[in-house]
C-alpha cells in the first residue's frame, strides 16, 4: 500500500463535470430570462414617464389654483364698482355736489388699484370691434359712425383676472344703417 501524499486530501471528491454553452449558443432558458427582463425594464421607464407626467399635471393644476384663487372676491367686488359708478354719473349730473363726486372718484380710483393690484383689469370695450369671448351684447344699434360689429355703447363693464373673463363687458353694437 502506498502513503497518501500530504498535498493531497484524503476525502478530495473529484469536481462534476457541467456542459457549458459555447458562447454562440443560449438556452432556451436564458433567452425567456432576457425577454422577461428587457420586459420589465421597459414597464418601469413608462411607469417612470408616466410618474413624471403626474408630477408635472398637479404642478400645473396647483398653480392655476393658485392664480384663480381670488376670482370669487373679484366677482362679489364687481357689483360694488358698477355702483360707485353710477353714484359718480349721478353726481356729475348735478353740479352742487362736487365734494361729493371727488370722494367717490377716490374711492373708485382705490377700488380700481387694488383689483389692479390682484391682476383683475377692465376689458377696453369702447370702440372696438365686437368680440364674444370678451363682450356680451345687449343691443344692436344701426349708426353710419361706425362700421358694423363695433361697439358703441358699454352698458356694464367686463374685467379679466390675468386672462381669464371674470365678467363679459355688456355692450351695444353697431350694425349697418337699415337700406330705406
Amino acid at each position: 500500500m502506498s502513503q497518501p501524499n500530504e498535498n493531497q486530501p484524503i476525502d478530495a471528491a473529484p469536481e462534476p463535470q457541467v456542459a457549458e454553452p459555447s458562447q454562440g449558443q443560449e438556452t432556451a432558458t436564458d433567452a425567456a430570462l432576457r425577454a422577461e427582463l428587457e420586459q420589465a425594464q421597459d414597464r418601469v421607464l413608462r411607469l417612470q414617464a408616466e410618474m413624471e407626467n403626474v408630477r408635472n399635471r398637479l404642478r400645473r393644476e396647483a398653480d392655476e389654483q393658485r392664480r384663480y384663487a381670488s376670482l370669487p372676491l373679484v366677482s362679489d367686488l364687481l357689483p360694488v364698482m358698477d355702483n360707485i359708478a353710477r353714484a359718480i354719473e349721478a353726481a356729475q349730473k348735478e353740479s352742487g355736489q362736487n365734494s361729493l363726486l371727488e370722494g367717490v372718484q377716490l374711492i373708485q380710483q382705490q377700488l380700481e388699484g387694488v383689483l389692479a393690484a390682484h391682476h383683475c383689469t377692465r376689458i377696453e370695450a369702447l370702440h372696438q370691434p365686437f368680440d364674444p369671448n370678451f363682450h356680451e351684447a345687449i343691443m344692436q344699434q344701426p349708426t353710419d359712425e361706425y362700421a358694423p360689429g363695433t361697439i358703441v355703447l358699454v352698458a356694464r363693464e367686463g374685467y379679466l383676472l390675468h386672462d381669464r373673463v371674470v365678467r363679459p363687458s355688456q355692450v351695444i353694437v353697431a350694425t349697418a344703417p337699415a337700406a330705406e
